[in-house]
């Protein structure tokens, strides 16, 4: 069994302390999102819990207690995002060169291949634009050269929720979005052309560039189809085989199986796009 530490919350950053205490406890009960009223009761002995998957803005508890849990038995990957937007998009975020260290010292004591970064979502506005990224991702991804093997990005898909909140802030004035998608559906021609361009940046820093649960084909622009809870990295890792494509996720998400023990909710950190907040 896969345990996903968080899809719905980033636990390592704002929950960790409880997620020790979870771990000496050897489980953890947790509710259905859609029905309150279904609770199950999840195994974390490391017997049962095969990889943790770790999803954060924050890895330094992470780092700071990597040995321990290795101590214990448990195998894990990070998945770091790191986009370094402005604070009307990412209002609570640690600084950005606080994150870049605390990947480093991942990459020292894991290894580059358990140490991935998440560039997500790509959100256009007026102030986050095609130029923006340009100079963005060259300067997160020279930072990172040598210690991350791959970077995960998306375009921002819009959720009933986000696209509230971006509503008021554009009525507001602090906000204006860009588009992302023609009226059909399919990436706009200068999207595809950001995206080509932050690949080719990606490879000059020796990384591949994933694509996650994106509905086009972007093998053209250099951008691989990827998976978060990556079946192929953990039987590579560990020789651990894996289940299909999780039935639960999107229809491009190449997830493989896993219980998600996070909350959707949870997170204080109050990202204007995010999905998990309510």
């Amino acid at each position: 069994m896969i345990i996903s530490v968080s899809r719905r919350g980033d636990i390592p950053r704002f929950q960790f302390d409880w997620f020790m205490e979870r771990l000496e406890e050897g489980f953890v009960d947790v509710g259905n999102p859609f029905n309150a009223a279904q609770v199950r009761r999840v195994s974390l002995n490391p017997r049962d819990a095969e990889v943790l998957v770790f999803w954060t803005r924050d890895p330094r508890a992470i780092l700071t207690h990597g040995e321990t849990l290795e101590g214990r038995g448990y195998r894990f990957y990070v998945m770091t995002t790191l986009t370094g937007y402005p604070a009307v998009l990412e209002p609570d975020m640690p600084a950005p060169q606080a994150v870049i260290t605390a990947m480093e010292g991942l990459a020292d004591k894991l290894g580059p291949e358990r140490n991935i970064w998440r560039y997500d979502p790509l959100f256009l506005s007026t102030g986050t634009d095609p130029a923006f990224h340009i100079r963005n991702f060259r300067l997160l991804s020279q930072a990172l050269k040598g210690k991350v093997r791959r970077v995960i990005i998306s375009v921002y898909d819009e959720y009933g929720g986000a696209k509230r909140r971006i509503a008021a802030r554009e009525k507001a004035g602090t906000l204006k979005p860009l588009p992302h998608y023609t009226p059909e559906g399919t990436l706009l021609p200068g999207v595809r052309e950001l995206l080509s361009d932050l690949a080719h940046m990606a490879r000059e820093a020796g990384m591949d560039m994933c694509a996650c649960a994106e509905a086009e084909n972007l093998e053209g622009l250099g951008i691989s189809a990827g998976a978060c809870v990556d079946g192929g990295l953990i039987s590579g890792l560990w020789g651990i085989k894996t289940g299909d494509k999780d039935k639960n996720q999107r229809p491009r998400c190449g997830c493989v199986p896993s219980v998600d023990i996070g909350r959707y909710g949870s997170c204080p950190a109050g990202c204007l796009y995010c999905y998990a907040r309510r």
